[in-house]
């Protein structure tokens, strides 16, 4: 398994919205007016090349990037740092549908192949991503919610709106709890959450946390073709990946642990920067 693809479509909206506390450079300003995170500058560096960099490290070696019809600056910025481990190409989405939109985006390029798939403002860990490509059939990490919140720069607030994953008793996907509820959001991580369908299943064992990276084939393109609008009226890849489970593709969890660093908001840019500053990109 060679292919992954980085979805850096997105409008950044949440990185666009004004921040009185957070520390941003001048460059990283522009970024972030421009809701640019992937290009987010981090110690001289965008961010995406960080994300490429650990994309290599697992074994990866064709990268697609979903990015929208205007995408010079990331053109412009790979053409001038060329990666060498790893051959780019870019994958235009024409509008902002939703994630599980942009995944039908990459269908004439994997064609039958086994590709992986991540956002572009989350770093993940270089072990879950090369476990990923050992597997036989889809797949996706399944990260413990106390875990991200101790090594990751990920407050338990920002876990609750997160997906969350139902596994069977084999690991594999059973459902998803999209953003699980008040009683989730609202309770502390490790403090005892009050009795509900949802809220019970937070902490079974078999539940685990979902940070949108995927092993996929191409019985994935289906599903992403007959999803419905999310209630964020988006066609969203948890929602795909759902349907694709109800109908029979078994879609193994992965157990991992992080950091998985968050770059999606301005006061972010201070704590990757500072976690990542003995890191030197390599794409």
């Amino acid at each position: 398994m060679t292919r992954a693809v980085v979805l850096a479509r997105g409008l950044g909206t949440r990185m666009q919205a004004r921040d009185g506390v957070a520390s941003l450079t001048p460059e990283q300003q522009r970024a972030a007016d421009a809701g640019l995170k992937a290009m987010m500058p981090i110690n001289g560096h965008a961010f995406l090349a960080y994300v490429l960099s650990a994309i290599a490290d697992a074994g990866y070696r064709d990268v697609a990037l979903v990015v929208a019809p205007d995408h010079e600056m990331l053109a412009r910025y790979f053409a001038d740092n060329p990666p060498q481990r790893v051959r780019i190409s870019f994958l235009v989405q024409p509008e902002p549908r939703g994630t599980a939109d942009a995944v039908l985006a990459v269908e004439p390029w994997a064609g039958t192949d086994p590709f992986l798939v991540m956002n572009a403002d989350n770093l993940y860990p270089v072990a879950a991503l090369r476990d990923l490509a050992s597997l036989d059939g889809p797949g996706f990490p399944a990260f413990d919610a106390d875990d991200l919140v101790a090594t990751s720069n990920i407050p338990a607030a920002r876990i609750r709106a997160f997906a969350f994953v139902e596994l069977d008793d084999e690991g594999y996907l059973r459902s998803i709890i999209e953003k699980p509820g008040d009683a989730v959001a609202s309770a502390p991580v490790g403090v005892a959450i009050p009795r509900s369908p949802v809220a019970s299943a937070f902490r079974r064992k078999n539940h685990a946390v979902s940070m949108n990276c995927w092993r996929f084939d191409a019985r994935i393109f289906d599903a992403c073709r007959d999803v419905p609008k999310s209630a964020r009226g988006e066609y969203e890849i948890p929602e795909a990946v759902g349907l694709a489970a109800a109908r029979g593709v078994k879609i193994k969890a992965v157990p991992a642990r992080g950091p998985v660093l968050d770059l999606s908001r301005r006061a972010d840019a201070a704590d990757v920067s500072r976690r990542l500053e003995d890191v030197v990109p390599c794409p």
